[in-house]
């Protein structure tokens, strides 16, 4: 039986930036993959294919990161192919002071803390101030886990080789350039890591053909801050911007979703007093006067989400008020710039029906569909989430595109 994750939702204010607001263009290098390229992607299946040809890695939670590197430059690209140097130039120094002077490396930027990761704190990074940035890649340094090479150090391309040469490759490539490893331990209780070196930065990630130490770490490496587990194909070739070879099997259910729309919160009668509670037959007797005096407050009740369709249209699939007051309170600032957008282009949130007493209760306010975030859900079927859902942290490295219907519903079988 697999462990349940609670999940320790990011602060609210937290990267809440577009995608588009990192992207920036990047320098011609002289390699056989030049920046932005798309890395290859998992498609979520439910359960690990047993079958054997595969290649279990854990699922790191973190920034997924295509490393550059030729001569005395370094380029660091997100998946949604945006730079991301300028955000951990402890990561930029380390690959600058490996060996191999040319390279092209696929991997996941993390943040230790304890035997787990903090995605909060990496979230932290993306801030506009450079003197920020610079402070807290000292206070709370990242790691980069790496999981691939895509070009060699003689600068000769792998795209086209099955992973299993891949693999091997890298592994030769981390044992003439990384000197710490990342190992693994195992307990009674949960898979720990042992991280070599206090100060190490870049790290192979761990990688096991055999399915019962994946089911392992699927059980317990929960407690290592691990999503859950890729498996990818050993005799498949790198499939750049493809859900082909390679399926993710995830501990919780998560969705990155767009937010299309918002409700005010409501709450307080016309005179502006709060409601009082009142004794069950007041309370029956007075629902309807009651409900008729509620009008919004200054502050947001519910984000509405969206993912698009096959017709690229953004479809509304439910919504997330998971918020503290103060939360709510700062949602209106994220929020504002971005106001009066075009909402959902596919299927909007529906209007008043014969469970609402009031149009009000059913007001939504549109947005320009920029902000991305990831929200764990229970259940989805019809089109959209039954109940609501926990906003967890913003994706500022996820384009709003990217969030498609293909994410909620996973094959029961890797094909």
């Amino acid at each position: 039986m697999r462990s349940p994750r609670k999940i320790k939702p990011a602060d609210v204010q937290s990267a809440a930036v577009p995608a588009e607001a990192l992207e920036h263009a990047f320098h011609k290098l002289n390699l056989p993959i030049q920046p932005p390229y798309p890395p290859a992607e998992a498609k979520s299946v439910s359960a690990l294919p047993h079958e054997s040809g595969w290649l279990y890695e854990p699922k790191w939670d973190g920034f997924r990161c295509l490393a550059f590197r030729q001569g005395d430059e370094v380029v660091l690209q997100s998946k949604a192919g945006q730079p991301l140097g300028r955000y951990f130039p402890e990561i930029v120094a380390a690959l600058l002071a490996l060996p191999a002077r040319k390279f092209v490396l696929d991997g996941e930027i993390v943040i230790r803390s304890g035997s787990g990761l903090d995605f909060d704190a990496l979230l932290q990074r993306i801030h506009p101030a450079a003197s920020r940035i610079q402070r807290l890649s000292q206070e709370t340094p990242s790691t980069y886990m790496v999981f691939d090479l895509l070009v060699d150090s003689q600068g000769r391309s792998l795209e086209a080789k099955p992973l299993a040469a891949r693999r091997m490759a890298l592994q030769e490539f981390a044992t003439a350039n990384i000197g710490d490893k990342l190992e693994s331990r195992s307990s009674k209780k949960a898979a720990t890591e042992t991280f070599k070196g206090p100060g190490a930065r870049i790290l192979l990630s761990l990688a096991s053909a055999d399915f019962a130490t994946a089911e392992k770490w699927m059980r317990e490496g929960a407690a290592s801050g691990w999503d859950g587990v890729v498996a990818k194909r050993l005799d498949c070739e790198y499939m750049s911007g493809e859900r082909t070879g390679m399926v993710k099997i995830k501990r919780i259910r998560t969705a990155d979703c767009v937010v299309g729309g918002f409700r005010w919160a409501r709450g307080k009668n016309s005179e502006g007093k709060a409601s009082q509670p009142k004794s069950a037959t007041s309370r029956s007797a007075s629902l309807k006067t009651a409900d008729s005096k509620k009008r919004p407050t200054e502050e947001v009740g519910s984000l509405l989400l969206g993912l698009y369709n096959k017709n690229g249209e953004l479809d509304h699939i439910g919504f997330s008020s998971s918020f503290t007051r103060e939360e709510r309170k700062k949602l209106k600032s994220i929020l504002k710039p971005f106001m009066g957008g075009e909402g959902f282009s596919g299927k909007a949130p529906g209007g008043p029906s014969r469970w609402t007493r009031d149009a009000r209760e059913t007001e939504w306010f549109p947005l320009k569909p920029k902000l991305v975030g990831e929200f764990q859900y229970d259940h989805f079927s019809g089109g959209r989430f039954r109940h609501g859902t926990k906003f967890l942290r913003w994706r500022p490295d996820k384009k709003p595109e990217q969030c498609t219907m293909e994410q909620i519903r996973p094959t029961k079988k890797a094909a």
